[in-house]
């Protein structure tokens, strides 16, 4: 077991974070699935990519120097252009909800749902749906599964993910930092790059993981080879074969801008950096929302305290991310 002076927290999930709830629903048959992020009010939150193939939906919104830079939940999918869909199913019921943006007296509410895909098209399970994908459908589910608790590994926007040559899924982890601020990952686990030492058991995560969260599985003890395409990623064929990505969100209760949770995502992607490798490439479209529920303020609110708070936010994010990632390979293959 390794040891470590950070704490999870109770249930290692991002719905550690108090008001925060998640939902996934899953398609075994055609294997793919859709996860929901869901708070009990509009949260603030913010968007970096990094991938060269990102496939999202409102993602411009969350831009710091736009009007909104909120959300009411944020989906993550399978079925690359197809699981867009699935924020249309939330944000419907949502908006029959009374949820949402209202902008006069007439008309309905107005959620804002920003979206992340990943490419599941070319598993082994059927995509003869015709024109009727099962994207919006399963994105109603997944709201209406969300909660405290969620599994891992093989379901919602994990179920069809392929994490290099492995197989891939959800993951999530959490940290609890000082002054009861904590930091959560979600994220849906499907890189082109390896997520494996060469030997194929451990993780290269492996130094940030927290107890046996993912398996406790020490590095080998020779050195890892410096080939820069590892044996389990999906980049020893020229093209790969299909598109990848990791698609995340990070949460936090502290109370933060929107630049600053702007630069938590943008720190978090170190964590995907730490977790894959290769990371970011041309046919991955890595994506991480960061959101703040502002339950907790700074106490001390210069900038330069600022500054330091959110240096130690976004580095605990990436710590995090990194756990998610393995967490979610893991859970996948037990």
């Amino acid at each position: 077991m390794h040891k470590s002076s950070v704490v999870p927290g109770p249930l290692n999930l991002i719905t550690d974070i108090p008001s925060i709830k998640v939902g996934n629903a899953s398609s075994d048959a055609a294997k793919t699935g859709v996860t929901v992020l869901r708070c009990a009010r509009s949260f603030l939150t913010a968007v970096d990519i990094r991938g060269g193939g990102p496939g999202t939906r409102e993602t411009d919104t969350l831009s710091p120097e736009n009007l909104v830079g909120r959300a009411d939940a944020i989906v993550l999918a399978g079925g690359s252009v197809f699981g867009l869909a699935a924020a249309d199913g939330v944000a419907a019921t949502l908006s029959d909800q009374k949820v949402g943006l209202r902008l006069g007296e007439k008309g309905p509410a107005i959620p804002i749902v920003p979206s992340a895909i990943l490419h599941d098209l070319t598993n082994d399970g059927d995509k003869d749906w015709g024109g009727t994908p099962p994207y919006r459908d399963l994105g109603v589910e997944a709201l209406a599964n969300i909660g405290n608790r969620f599994e891992l590994g093989n379901v919602g926007a994990g179920m069809g993910a392929m994490a290099g040559s492995k197989k891939g899924g959800l993951g999530s982890a959490s940290i609890v930092l000082e002054n009861n601020v904590t930091v959560g990952a979600l994220v849906a686990v499907n890189p082109v790059g390896s997520v494996f030492m060469p030997d194929g058991n451990c993780f290269y995560a492996w130094p940030w993981e927290i107890g046996d969260e993912f398996g406790g599985v020490s590095p080998p003890t020779e050195r890892d080879q410096r080939h820069p395409f590892p044996d389990h990623s999906r980049l020893k064929k020229a093209p790969p074969e299909t598109s990848n990505t990791i698609i995340a969100v990070i949460a936090t209760n502290a109370d933060l801008t929107n630049t600053e949770a702007k630069r938590v995502a943008m720190m978090a992607h170190d964590g995907i950096a730490r977790a894959v490798r290769p990371a970011h490439t041309p046919f991955d479209g890595d994506t991480v929302f960061a959101v703040s529920t502002g339950d907790i303020p700074f106490e001390d609110q210069s900038p330069a305290a600022r500054h330091f708070e959110i240096a130690h936010i976004g580095s605990a994010a990436s710590d995090c991310l990194a756990r998610a990632i393995a967490r979610g390979v893991y859970e996948a293959q037990r």
